[in-house]
């Protein structure tokens, strides 16, 4: 038995933020029916290379553990079993521009007519009211992201990051909902919006500006905040350091043999001075090898590390017992100690479930046991 074992969630999302949500309620026990177009599926099918065999690695890496269902909802049959499925549902959830599920008579008021117990999410780009597109990279670009990160020109994360927070924003939203029902009997309409998920995100750097009205820039690897905390350099590649604050630094000063400097006394000091403690640092790791200052200094407390590749990321939770893999694909980091997540299903093939399930949809409710 799992967290939410029972749990039946009507996922009309597609391509990461939404998905990723789903998916990991489908990892804690929901019943994730995924529903696709029965032409093209998921975006993301098609988003390639890589992929393992003919599927794409994007696509499996967030759709695990659900059920796919083809309808086309703009055929009479495929949204009479979709406002079937919703009248059975827990959960659900979409990420289409706004004003497209009420084409398709699945607005939040419409499916709250059919199911009032019902917690609908909606993920959007920018919020109920824009047209704007919700891709990660138009979010990074005009939420500010790419502002503070890199060291010239605007440069993005190297992965759809605000998506996959969104995502977490999501299933958060939608556990807090059940919650609640549990105690009204009714469900709700929860909403998040990649824009308003990054702000929030971006914790210091946005505080900073509403706080004190700064406006952060790129600062490369280097934190406007704290020093040493950046990439330095090890005789062999480049190394890590985050000291957060002054016992740290004092055994940083031990490992590697820098002097006592009153410059560098307290961590607003070394901030201010932060391009003498740099000079310090760098000639002082030339040293050695990062392994070897990595060894030297993590017995001593100084948080430290090379800058690894994806490959060395997964050695090194591996030597840690992290177990980062599961049945061949990214375990769900989420520790339970009685229910943990798990892993039953493979990412379905566009309309895999889609007999069985229409099977189900067409069965009249009171006698139509979950498939």
């Amino acid at each position: 038995m799992t967290s939410l074992s029972g749990l039946l969630v009507a996922d009309f999302s597609r391509v990461l933020a939404a998905p990723y949500a789903t998916m990991l309620l489908a990892d804690l026990g929901a019943d994730v029916i995924k529903v696709e177009h029965p032409d093209r599926g998921d975006d993301t099918r098609a988003w390639g290379p890589p992929f393992a065999g003919d599927q794409a690695t994007y696509f499996l890496s967030v759709n695990r553990n659900k059920r796919s269902l083809a309808l086309d909802l703009r055929s009479e049959t495929g949204r009479r079993r979709a406002a079937e499925l919703v009248r059975r549902a827990d959960v659900v959830i979409e990420n289409f521009r706004p004003g497209t599920m009420a084409k398709h008579g699945l607005s939040p008021d419409h499916v709250r007519s059919l199911n009032p117990r019902a917690v609908y999410c909606s993920v959007t780009g920018f919020g109920a009211e824009s047209d704007l597109p919700g891709y990660d990279l138009l979010a990074q670009a005009v939420g500010g992201l790419m502002s503070v990160t890199g060291s010239g020109e605007p440069v993005k994360v190297g992965v759809a990051l605000v998506d996959v927070l969104t995502g977490l924003h999501a299933a958060v939203g939608v556990l807090a909902a059940l919650r609640d029902r549990e105690r009204t009997g009714e469900g709700q309409l929860v909403e998040v919006n990649l824009l308003s998920t990054l702000l929030s995100s971006m914790v210091n750097q946005s505080a900073g500006y509403a706080l004190a009205g700064v406006v952060p820039r790129a600062m490369g690897n280097r934190h406007p905040s704290i020093a040493p905390y950046a990439v330095f350099t090890a005789a062999d590649r480049p190394f890590v350091l985050a000291v957060g604050n002054d016992r740290q630094f004092f055994a940083l000063c031990q490992g590697i043999g820098l002097p006592e400097d009153t410059r560098f006394a307290t961590n607003t000091s070394r901030v201010a001075h932060v391009e003498e403690l740099t000079e310090l640092i760098d000639e002082r790791l030339g040293t050695r090898t990062a392994d070897e200052w990595f060894k030297i200094l993590s017995p001593l407390g100084v948080p430290c590390g090379p800058v690894n590749d994806v490959a060395g990321a997964f050695a090194l939770a591996e030597e840690l017992g992290l177990r980062p893999l599961a049945d061949g694909f990214v375990a769900n980091p989420i520790g339970l100690s009685r229910t943990p997540p798990g892993y039953h299903r493979p990412p379905p093939r566009l309309g895999e479930h889609t007999e069985e399930l229409a099977a189900w949809l067409d069965r009249p409710l009171s006698t139509g046991d979950p498939a």
